[in-house]
């Protein structure tokens, strides 16, 4: 890379160290390179200098001075392929001068990592439909998790994004299909959240010095004691925490063998072995107005509901109450 880059902070980093940030975005930098760019001056979060230490809030606004070395360069986007472009230009939801809507399956990561070569975040280019600058990620869905997932098609409306996210000005729906039924058909699950350490990818687990985690359910319909549709709303957004949240009242999701264990899945049941959770819906201020983003089921959740019988036409809120 040999100019600078301005790259926004997305919501869900929130509360993520500087270092650790330029980790996940570049990394190859190493600690001693960033440092030294960080005592110049060289790097700057909203315009001002920081310590590696320093920890996001989400929203801000980071300078990268060019990394001419051929160590500190980020590591190259794959192209996008034409067939790919046309596939992730098939998932678009909504579209306007601000942001873009898409419905990412299960399957496609957001971010890259150690592991993961092909994600969303080397395709956004796809998604440019014309404009100058190319879409920036404002929230995140993980990997397994399909639904909406919003992207800002500019710098000011990324601004503007994570800052409704950081703010809980926008409100989330989930659908889940879980092994088993919670006992209460309704409620509000308050457990704190902390991440463990080690190499084996994202885990966290219920922990009273970790992180505030409050999630709301309702089972919309179930099938006796074998497994249940559930409406879940997230008033906070931490890590994996529907499913620890889910596993935690005795309903793990369908297929959530991270968390649930051989209890999240139904022997003899011609169901897909992958996760069953769905950002269904997400409705985010747009200036005097509120904007509602529905993205339609999966091909294999829409299988799961059809072998329980339940019914995805249903479109009433489950959380209404809430708002009053």
């Amino acid at each position: 890379m040999t100019q600078v880059q301005t790259l926004t902070v997305a919501a869900d980093e929130a509360d993520l160290r500087l270092d650790r940030w330029f980790k996940r975005h570049f990394p190859a930098l190493g600690h001693g390179r960033l440092e030294k760019l960080l005592r110049s001056g060289q790097v700057r979060v909203d315009g001002k200098r920081a310590r590696a230490n320093a920890r996001l809030l989400g929203g801000e606004v980071v300078r990268v001075p060019p990394l001419t070395e051929e160590a500190d360069a980020p590591r190259p986007r794959p192209p996008v392929d034409e067939r790919a472009a046309a596939d992730l230009r098939a998932l678009v939801l909504y579209r306007d001068d601000d942001l873009i809507a898409i419905n990412k399956p299960s399957g496609l990561a957001v971010q890259g990592g150690v592991k993961t070569e092909r994600h969303l975040d080397a395709m956004l280019d796809a998604l440019r439909f014309g404009a100058a600058e190319r879409p920036r990620l404002v929230h995140r869905l993980d990997k397994d998790t399909s639904g909406v997932l919003v992207l800002a098609r500019h710098a000011a409306a990324a601004s503007r994004l994570a800052a409704a996210f950081r703010e809980r000005t926008t409100r989330k729906l989930y659908w889940a299909v879980t092994a088993g039924v919670p006992k209460l058909a309704q409620g509000r699950i308050d457990l704190a959240l902390a991440k463990l350490p080690g190499r084996a990818g994202e885990r966290v687990q219920p922990d009273e010095a970790g992180r505030r985690a409050v999630t709301y359910y309702r089972v919309l319909e179930h099938v006796g004691k074998q497994a249940a549709w559930l409406a879940l709303m997230p008033e906070t957004g931490r890590t994996h925490q529907l499913r620890v949240h889910c596993a935690a009242i005795g309903a793990p999701i369908l297929g959530d063998g991270k968390y649930g264990g051989s209890a999240a899945f139904l022997p003899g049941a011609p169901l897909a072995p992958q996760l069953h959770l769905h950002a269904r819906a997400i409705t985010l201020p747009d200036g005097g107005r509120r904007l509602q983003l529905t993205a339609p089921l999966p091909p294999a959740m829409r299988d799961t509901f059809t072998f329980f019988g339940f019914d995805p036409a249903r479109d009433d809120d489950p959380f209404a109450e809430l708002e009053t």
